[in-house]
C-alpha cells in the first residue's frame, strides 16, 4: 500500500500519480488534499508520513508546490526516509543507497511525464542491501 497526499500545490499532480498507481494495479491511500483550495502541506504529509512510519503503508508519495516543504514533514516521522526528487536518476540512487521509502515532488517544479517516470523508477528500484549502504541506513535510523 502507498500512502500518498498533497496540499493544493501538488493537487493536480497527486491525482495524475493515483490514476497512473490504478493502472499499474498498485493499491495507495490518499491523505488529502482533495482540492485546490488553498490549505497547510503538514496537515496532509504528516499523516501519510505516519502511515508509512508504522508499517500501515509500505511507501509513500507526498507533493507540494516545491516538494520542499512536504518532505521536510515527511522527514520528522521516525522512519520515515524521505527523498525530494526532481529526475530520475535521484529517485533511483535514493532507493539502491537510502532505502528511501517516501518520495517527495513539486507539483510546480516538474512535468507529469517527468513525475511519473520519477514514481516509476522510486517504486521499481530495490535498495542494494550492499553493507556500506545497509550501515549506513541503520545509522539514519537511529538518529532520534
Amino acid at each position: 500500500m502507498i500512502a500518498i497526499a498533497s496540499d493544493h500545490g501538488g493537487f493536480e499532480l497527486k491525482e495524475a500519480v493515483k490514476k497512473h498507481l490504478e493502472k499499474r494495479g498498485l493499491e495507495y491511500k490518499d491523505f488529502g488534499t482533495h482540492d485546490t483550495n488553498s490549505c497547510d502541506y503538514p496537515d496532509f504529509g504528516q499523516p501519510a508520513a505516519e502511515a508509512v512510519g508504522s508499517g500501515e503503508c509500505d511507501r509513500g508519495i507526498v507533493i507540494c508546490t516545491t516538494g520542499i516543504g512536504i518532505s521536510m514533514v515527511a522527514n520528522k516521522i521516525k522512519g520515515v526516509r524521505c527523498a525530494l526528487c526532481s529526475e530520475k536518476t535521484s529517485a533511483r540512487l535514493t532507493r539502491e543507497h537510502n532505502d528511501a521509502n517516501m518520495l517527495a515532488m513539486g507539483g510546480g517544479m516538474i512535468g507529469t511525464l517527468q513525475a511519473l517516470e520519477i514514481v516509476d523508477t522510486f517504486l521499481d528500484t530495490p535498495f542494494s542491501e550492499e553493507e556500506k549502504h545497509r550501515r549506513r541506513v541503520a545509522k539514519i535510523n537511529n538518529i532520534m
